[in-house]
């Protein structure tokens, strides 16, 4: 169990938190979502954490501090800092192309025009860099957007990295004889980038990415219940998958939202997309997905924060040295997200917000129409998972849920504006 400390002695109001509360409390008898764990970590300690609901409402089972769950594109972070301690330690450089260690993006083409059945190819105008993998500036995109013809191709060829039965390797290799969606450096696209990664990692290491994670970052830092595969000693924890009455299930979960829509207003209800006793994350994937696959814990993903948040260093056990960190953590793009062709994602406007490598990077609160500081880092999930951690409130907030899609509901603005408000110093 997480030790907590007195709100008012890091800065938050106890009066204020209990609108958090309500919040929470809402979420559940409104059946938006079927439960849920809400954290606050400030400056020395975990100032609030509260769970309501259920992790399994067909069964009656409480959502509790060590719910077990999906956070799928939060492993996007982790994997970001796996390359990153390779950088470190001179295994490459961030302009490097990729084909150097990965000869299947040696010749790359993008595709331009709409017509599947005859594409009209031209050769990319540069090579893609391992940097522009971590800025999702890479030309790559997603099979399940739904979006371009491009994401026709990857479901076409099975360019889908989450739980599958064959090395990383193979499915990098389809990947690589597809076309891009854009010149590299052109767009920010969110894509299968950070699988990518997760095979480089690999590559440069010797080792498989499981094996990578739990030696050098998950065992180190005592994320004992967070993996690629549900552990045996959690199961009884792990969480069931929930979607909207009205949603698209499992498949076809479209992440991005036309420019111009506004936040969904519809009913409540809940219905049950998977049940944590059949999972696919029961069972061991050959291929690892570096951009969407772990579960875990609340107190699991805290410890990673706080790493980040202590410039790459938990109690003792130091993953990156701070100078990186800051480097990670700051804009790498030209402009904002929505200078490079992404005025939106999920719930949120990327007007103010820029990217850095595995992380958005807050640039103006006032145009992101977010409460929140000047360099505050964060992602979240397609089950509407989401961290922050605000270097200068010394801040860390995670949600942890089970509704897909993410952008269901406006969720992670909701706590924003609680979480925030609560700060009185």
């Amino acid at each position: 169990m997480l030790e907590q400390i007195a709100p008012e002695s890091v800065g938050l109001c106890s009066r204020r938190l209990e609108r958090v509360n309500a919040w929470m409390d809402r979420q559940v008898e409104q059946e938006r979502l079927p439960g849920l764990s809400t954290l606050i970590y400030r400056r020395s300690g975990v100032a609030f954490l509260e769970t309501r609901g259920y992790r399994d409402r067909e069964r009656g089972l409480p959502v509790d501090q060590d719910t077990v769950f999906r956070i799928y594109s939060m492993t996007k972070p982790v994997t970001s800092v796996a390359l990153m301690m390779l950088y470190e330690e001179g295994r490459f450089q961030l302009d490097d192309p990729v084909a150097l260690y990965i000869p299947a993006f040696r010749d790359m083409q993008v595709m331009e025009g709409t017509d599947v059945d005859r594409p009209r190819l031209v050769p990319a105008r540069s090579l893609i860099t391992i940097r522009q993998l971590l800025t999702h500036t890479s030309g790559l995109t997603y099979g399940f957007m739904h979006a371009n013809p491009v994401d026709a191709l990857y479901r076409e060829h099975q360019v889908d990295f989450g739980r599958r039965q064959e090395p990383l390797a193979d499915i990098v290799a389809r990947l690589g004889r597809l076309p891009l969606i854009a010149h590299p450096g052109s767009e920010w696209n969110y894509s299968v980038a950070t699988d990518v990664l997760g095979h480089l990692v690999e590559v440069l290491s010797g080792e498989h990415l499981e094996a990578f994670f739990q030696r050098r970052i998950l065992q180190p830092l005592g994320m004992r219940d967070t993996s690629f595969t549900v552990p045996q000693h959690a199961r009884e924890r792990f969480a069931a998958m929930y979607g909207p009455l009205d949603g698209p299930g499992l498949s076809g979960v479209n992440a991005v939202r036309p420019a111009d829509a506004l936040p969904p207003s519809r009913p409540g209800g809940l219905r049950r997309l998977e049940s944590p006793e059949d999972s696919p994350f029961l069972r061991p994937a050959d291929a690892c997905s570096g951009g969407g696959g772990l579960v875990g814990t609340v107190g699991d993903y805290l410890s990673f924060c706080r790493m980040l948040l202590s410039g790459g260093e938990l109690e003792g056990q130091r993953l990156l040295g701070p100078r990186t960190v800051q480097f990670m953590t700051r804009n790498h793009l030209g402009g904002d997200m929505a200078s490079m062709g992404q005025p939106r994602f999920s719930e949120a406007t990327f007007e103010g917000v820029g990217f850095g490598l595995g992380f958005s990077v807050t640039l103006d609160p006032v145009r992101a129409q977010l409460i929140g500081s000047a360099g505050e880092y964060a992602w979240g999930g397609a089950a509407s998972t989401a961290f922050w951690v605000d270097p200068s409130e010394e801040m860390i907030v995670i949600l942890m849920t089970q509704l897909m899609p993410s952008s269901t509901y406006p969720l992670r603005r909701e706590l924003r504006a609680l979480s925030y408000q609560s700060l009185i110093d």
